[in-house]
């Protein structure tokens, strides 16, 4: 995607991200989990699963589409398997948005122990920055442009929207006891629907630029 300005790369990543992500429907699990954990016990882990999470979300963005080329996967057929992956996920979130909540909460809450213990897992992986956030991140990767300066912008821009991304989580589970108090169930179930759509169509959008390199690819093949 040649030109694609750091504004642009940060815009098309950082609405899939959060959307992945749900900071806000997070913190209702997040404050599920740690019931017995004392105020300084929960900002804790709520620092660090924010930073285990920007770690996860740039090694996928920066590294996970550079992988998959190294074992011969077209930058086409990457675009096309990740955004329908992307799309798959977000069409599950849409229509069954109750049962992701439970099975996140389910493996959010399976391992108890120190603060330290488990923050990177399970809150970290797989609940706040899991699968589906880490193959979200490898399909923004993958729209990256070729070479040159705009390689740079773009980089500088999802890396930006992951920090954004990070950042909210680390808010909103800091903050996970008001905004449960504030939003409230019905609150939390629009605010899932919402994300999950807006997650569908970034998704279909990229497989939409798949589609178009491949043709592009037989119709103009190289040499």
């Amino acid at each position: 995607m040649p030109g694609m300005s750091a504004a642009a790369a940060f815009l098309l990543a950082f609405p899939a991200l959060f959307s992945i992500v749900n900071p806000p429907g997070s913190a209702f699990i997040f404050n599920e989990v740690t019931p017995g954990f004392t105020a300084a016990e929960r900002a804790r882990l709520a620092d660090q699963v924010g930073f285990y999470s920007l770690l996860v979300m740039l090694v996928a963005l920066w590294g996970g589409a550079y992988v998959l080329n190294f074992f011969g996967i077209s930058l086409g057929a990457l675009r096309l398997g990740g955004g329908a992956v992307v799309a798959l996920r977000a069409w599950d979130l849409l229509n069954a948005p109750e049962r992701n909540e439970a099975r996140k909460t389910e493996q959010a809450g399976s391992r108890t122990g120190d603060v330290g213990d488990i923050a990177f897992f399970p809150l970290t992986i797989p609940f706040t920055a899991g699968p589906g956030t880490i193959s979200v991140a490898i399909a923004l990767g993958a729209e990256r442009p070729s070479s040159g300066l705009g390689l740079f912008d773009f980089f500088l821009g999802v890396s930006g929207a992951a920090v954004a991304v990070a950042l909210c989580v680390w808010v909103a589970y800091r903050s996970a006891q008001r905004i449960v108090a504030l939003v409230g169930e019905t609150g939390r179930r629009v605010i899932t629907r919402l994300t999950a759509f807006l997650l569908l169509c970034i998704g279909v959008q990229i497989m939409v630029n798949g589609a178009e390199d491949v043709v592009a690819t037989f119709l103009h093949p190289a040499g």
